[in-house]
C-alpha cells in the first residue's frame, strides 16, 4: 500500500472565477449576481408617458379651448356680403368680392395656421414635459380646437332664414360655411411640424427635458 501525499505548507489555493456573463440586464460573475443599469426602451417610455399624462391631459384640454377665440376671430375676419330681398330673389348691396365664396375657408385655415404655430411653439417650449405625451395631447387638442371654432363661427354667423328671404325690402348677410372640411387638419399639422423640426436640432436624446 502506497504512502499518502505530503500535505503543503501555507494556504489552500482557491480556484480561480469563471468568466462572467451577461443575461438580459444581470451580470453573472462566478456564483456573484450584480444587477446591470441597463434599462429597456418600453420601460422608460412607459414611466415618461406616466409621469406626464396629467401635464398632457390639462394642456390638450388648454388647446380645446383655444377654439372659443379661435371660432370668434373666424367671425370677426371673415368677410361677409349684403344682399336686399326683392321680388323674384336677392340682389347683392354693392360690389361683393368675387373671392367671397372661398374667403370663409381661406380666413379660418389663417386662423388655424396661426394657432398650430402657437401650440407647438409653447409645447416645444415646456422642456419639463417634452415628450410623446405633449406631442399627442398637442395634435388631439389643437384638432379638437378646429372642430369647435368651424362650429362656433357657422353658430354665430348664420345664413338667413325663409322668413327673411321672404320679407320684400328687408336686408340680410350671408353666413359663415366652411366648404371644405379637411382644412381643420391645418392647426394639428402645423403644430407637429413645429415640434418636430425643434426637435430634430435637439442635440439630446432625450429632447433636453429638464429633470424631474
Amino acid at each position: 500500500m502506497s504512502s499518502p501525499a505530503p500535505v503543503p505548507d501555507g494556504p489552500l489555493p482557491v480556484p480561480a472565477a469563471g468568466p462572467a456573463v451577461v443575461a438580459g440586464s444581470a451580470v453573472v460573475a462566478g456564483s456573484a449576481v450584480v444587477a446591470g443599469p441597463a434599462r429597456p426602451l418600453a420601460a422608460q417610455l412607459l414611466a415618461e408617458l406616466r409621469t406626464d399624462l396629467r401635464g398632457a391631459t390639462l394642456w390638450g384640454c388648454l388647446l380645446a379651448l383655444c377654439g372659443v377665440p379661435a371660432g370668434l376671430l373666424w367671425v370677426w375676419l371673415a368677410p361677409r356680403a349684403r344682399f336686399e330681398v326683392v321680388e323674384g330673389g336677392a340682389v347683392p348691396v354693392g360690389r361683393p368680392s368675387a373671392e367671397l365664396l372661398v374667403a370663409d375657408d381661406a380666413v379660418l385655415v389663417l386662423v388655424l395656421a396661426g394657432l398650430g404655430l402657437l401650440a407647438g411653439g409653447v409645447a416645444w417650449a415646456m422642456r419639463r414635459r417634452r415628450g410623446v405625451a405633449v406631442l399627442l395631447a398637442t395634435a388631439l387638442g389643437t384638432a379638437v380646437a378646429g372642430l369647435l371654432a368651424w362650429q362656433l363661427g357657422e353658430l354665430l354667423a348664420p345664413g338667413p332664414s325663409a322668413a327673411e328671404l321672404a320679407e320684400v325690402g328687408a336686408q340680410v348677410t350671408t353666413g359663415l360655411r366652411l366648404s371644405s372640411t379637411p382644412a381643420l387638419a391645418v392647426a394639428p399639422f402645423v403644430a407637429l411640424v413645429v415640434y418636430v423640426v425643434a426637435a430634430l436640432f435637439s442635440t439630446s436624446d432625450d429632447l433636453g427635458r429638464d429633470p424631474q
